[in-house]
């Protein structure tokens, strides 16, 4: 029964359209798997979820290597971050499953090539590209208007 519940609940994400939310479309698709694998990569590449606070935080307090904060951090993420926020914004009729689904399958696969490439890097190199993509972040974020 709930098997049959849950596949008629996916059919109407996937196919039936809601006034506020766009028509699927091909391109629509591969935009949303582009955002999935990418983000899922760099997830995978530097644990971007607790990339400003946990990861420096595990490395500068406890002594922990690159590898392990952000392994951590990503194990962090796992169950509850997001949880009570998306349901806060299901209950006001602001999620897009459909758009949502698709980028987590593609997040889950991206997050799995990203951290296998991370694992092949040297951890000082690892470092400085970690730095980097912060101090970018940083940056884009002190000279936006």
């Amino acid at each position: 029964m709930f098997s049959i519940l849950a596949f008629h609940k996916l059919s109407e994400w996937f196919f039936i359209k809601p006034n506020n939310m766009q028509k699927m479309t091909t391109v629509t698709l591969i935009i949303l798997i582009l955002i999935g694998l990418v983000a899922g990569i760099i997830s995978g590449l530097i644990g971007i979820g607790g990339a400003i606070i946990i990861i420096p935080s595990l490395i500068f307090f406890l002594g922990m290597s690159q590898f392990d904060a952000q392994g951590t951090s990503l194990g962090v993420m796992l169950p509850p971050i997001g949880l009570l926020a998306a349901w806060n914004y299901y209950k006001a009729g602001a999620i897009n499953w459909k758009y949502a689904l698709i980028i987590a399958g593609a997040f889950f696969i991206g997050g799995y090539f990203g951290s296998k490439i991370t694992l092949e890097i040297p951890e000082a190199l690892l470092r400085k590209i970690f730095a980097g993509i912060l101090v970018l972040v940083a940056l884009k974020l002190f000279l936006a208007k």
